[in-house]
Order: structure tokens, then C-alpha cells, then sequence
């Protein structure tokens, strides 16, 4: 048995190997979500309850690839391919799900919103009738993938995906909950995303307790494009293999890559991509853990402090007439844009690094936040655009 060791007597020791009377100036870590991150934790004030995934491992999804099919279980599918059996499907594309037809021996998943993500702020009612008229496992996605892609906060992501949630129950009925596949960018806070994913479960289940139900989101996660580069990029490659760590061991259901060549990609491209999954799953096991972050201090403190934050914001869009009338009303925009923009400029002081772009080497400014960003519109802006 180790003794125990109190916090001041931690403190003591790191006060003389620091030198310093105030210790916790020099290992505190400012970052951008307003999360306080301690640099010791010895205990946490609230024990989250373990969520489960919906599926019992994580599926590993590919592009799809003719010379995969005899190896892989799950394809990503942008356009038909017949003729596949007892394979997961992900299906991304909408003229693609109104025609595909539907084998008994495989699984459908649609990856297709029904959100304009524009000012319209418009629901494709219609669009949404026909997919849930589909024998797909789960009809309707959730996307924030997008709004991480363009900057937006992790509590920010968490909030739109229950406030987009809550209008989708009242155009379609409490029901729709179970239909519902959620899609998720995963980006480069290792431990922040781990938490993502974990808050987000807790956040979707209590929404459900609200219409008397107890459901668990289904979790597609991807890697993000935000903090990818054109320039050296096998460093997307690094980049891109924490991010489906942190997707598996959160507790996704599904993970995806994206090619990490962002110009020039190929079918090796998109196969390396893939294969970093593999790597992981099999030589690791994480994609089989139902929430391997449970138990561990940090993890607790952050989780609980996103399901705060997340949810605050839901109720005030709420009380503000929910996501649609807020997205008509260019709100939504200009909060992703406050975020983004803030983002942009840590970048450009090198205070949030990026190996090849910022640091090692150091690239030259090329284009302004001013080019890169519109406070009216939710686009994808990749944080190495300002050094390319």
C-alpha cells in the first residue's frame, strides 16, 4: 500500500522544485472553452454515471473501396454499390438514400441532416418523412461536424446538437430520439474531445428523460479538418490518430478518418487513412471499452464542467425560440464566429501550436482573419489556411 499524499504536501514539494511561492501561475493552462484545468487532482466533487454505447464496439468505417470490401465491415457510401453483404452502411448522400435499395443481410445508417445551415434556418420536413419511411437502423443525422469544422467551441457543438435535437422532437415526435444518429469532428484536445463524446451521452440521455424515456445516442465520429495542413502532411497523419483515440475511448459508436491528404488524395491515401483505425483497434483494443475515461479525475472534472456549460447554453437557446429561429436570426453565426476567430488568433501567435505550420517550421502569414471568416456564415475554415 502507497501513503497517502495530501495536496499541500504535493504543493510543498512542487513549490521547491519549482522555485516559486505561487506554483499553480506557472502550471495552470489557459484555453479557450473557459474550462479550469488544475495541474493536480486527488479526487472529483460529482461521480458520473458510465453510459454505455449503443453498439457493443466501435465500427471502423472506410470509404468505399472495391479491394476493401473482402476486409472491411463498415463503408462510408457516396454513391450505390450493389451486391454488398452483411456490411455496415453509412450512407451520405440524399439522392443516394431515396434510391438505394435495401438488403436484409446489411445495416443502414443515414449521415444526411435535414437542417439549412444557412440564414433560412429552414427544416426539410419533407426530406426527413421520406428517410424515416426507410428500414435504416437510424434515419436522421444530427451534423455538428461542420460547426466544429468552422470553429465553433466544444460546449457550443454539445449545445447546438441538443438545441437541433429538441426541434427535430417537436416536428417529428419524442420517437424521433430513437431514430437519430448524431455526427461529431473530432479535433486536437486530446482529453477535452474524450470528454466530448462522454458529455454528450450524459447531456442526450437526460434530454430523453425529459419525454419519460432513457435512450443513448448513437455517436459517428470523424476526424476533424480544422487543425489540418496542406503542408507536410503526414503530420495530419499524427494528428488524425489522437483524434479516433479520443473518439474510441469517449465512447463512439462509429469512427471515420478523413483522408489526411488535404490536396492530391488517392485511393492510398484514403487506405492509409483508414488503416490508422485498424492500428489502433486491434493492437490497442480501445474500440471495444464502453467509456475507458470513467474513473479517471481529470476526465470527471472536465465532463461534468462541459455538461454544465452545454446545457446552459441549451436552455438560453431555448428561451430564445430554439436553433432554427436563431440560425434565421444570425446569432448561432456570429457565436461560432467569436469562437472561431479567437481560435484563428492564438494560431497566429503560436499559443495554440501546429507542428509544420506555426512551429517547425515557422510559415508566413499569407491571408487575414478577415479573408478567412464570415460572422453570417457557418463554414469550414481549416487553421493552417492563414499560413498557405
Amino acid at each position: 500500500m502507497f501513503a497517502k499524499v495530501s495536496v499541500k504536501e504535493w504543493e510543498n514539494l512542487v513549490q521547491k522544485q519549482l522555485k516559486t511561492e505561487d506554483i499553480y501561475e506557472i502550471l495552470s493552462k489557459e484555453n479557450l472553452e473557459g474550462i479550469e484545468v488544475k495541474p493536480y487532482y486527488d479526487a472529483v466533487p460529482k461521480s458520473l454515471k458510465n453510459l454505455p454505447k449503443v453498439e457493443e464496439s466501435t465500427h471502423l468505417v472506410a470509404q468505399y473501396q472495391e479491394n476493401l470490401e473482402e476486409n472491411v465491415f463498415a463503408f462510408l457510401l457516396n454513391e450505390n454499390v450493389e451486391n454488398l453483404e452483411e456490411k455496415i452502411l453509412f450512407i451520405n448522400n440524399k439522392d443516394l438514400a431515396e434510391h438505394i435499395s435495401v438488403e436484409e443481410s446489411n445495416r443502414y445508417f443515414s449521415l444526411i441532416d435535414i437542417f439549412s445551415e444557412d440564414k433560412n434556418g429552414i427544416i426539410n420536413e419533407q426530406l426527413g418523412k421520406e428517410l424515416l419511411a426507410k428500414n435504416f437502423d437510424r434515419n436522421i443525422c444530427v451534423d455538428v461536424s461542420l460547426h466544429q469544422n468552422a470553429g465553433a467551441a466544444i460546449y457550443q457543438q454539445l449545445g447546438i446538437a441538443l438545441a437541433k435535437t429538441k426541434d427535430l422532437t417537436e416536428l417529428f415526435g419524442a420517437e424521433i430520439l430513437k431514430k437519430l444518429i448524431f455526427k461529431f469532428a473530432v479535433g486536437a484536445n486530446y482529453f477535452f474531445e474524450i470528454a466530448k463524446i462522454r458529455a454528450f451521452k450524459l447531456l442526450f440521455n437526460q434530454l430523453s428523460k425529459e419525454y419519460r424515456m432513457n435512450d443513448i445516442p448513437y455517436i459517428f465520429a470523424e476526424t476533424s479538418l480544422r487543425n489540418k495542413s496542406t503542408k507536410d502532411p503526414e503530420n495530419n497523419l499524427i494528428r488524425s490518430a489522437l483524434e479516433l483515440s479520443a473518439a474510441m475511448i469517449g465512447g463512439a459508436d462509429a469512427v471515420f478518418s478523413n483522408d489526411f491528404r488535404i490536396e492530391d488524395s488517392d485511393t492510398l491515401s484514403e487506405e492509409i487513412s483508414f488503416k490508422q483505425q485498424i492500428v489502433l483497434a486491434y493492437e490497442s483494443i480501445i474500440n471495444v471499452f464502453d467509456d475507458a475515461g470513467n474513473g479517471s479525475y481529470y476526465i470527471e472534472n472536465i465532463t461534468q464542467q462541459f455538461c454544465e456549460k452545454s446545457w446552459k447554453l441549451f436552455l438560453e437557446t431555448e428561451e430564445a425560440g430554439g436553433y432554427s429561429a436563431l440560425l434565421k436570426s444570425g446569432l448561432i453565426q456570429n457565436q461560432i464566429y467569436g469562437h472561431a476567430v479567437e481560435e484563428q488568433k492564438w494560431t497566429e501567435e503560436g499559443k495554440l501550436k501546429l507542428i509544420g505550420v506555426n512551429l517547425y517550421p515557422k510559415l508566413e502569414k499569407t491571408k487575414s482573419v478577415e479573408e478567412m471568416y464570415d460572422s453570417s456564415v457557418i463554414k469550414a475554415v481549416r487553421l493552417a489556411e492563414m499560413f498557405e
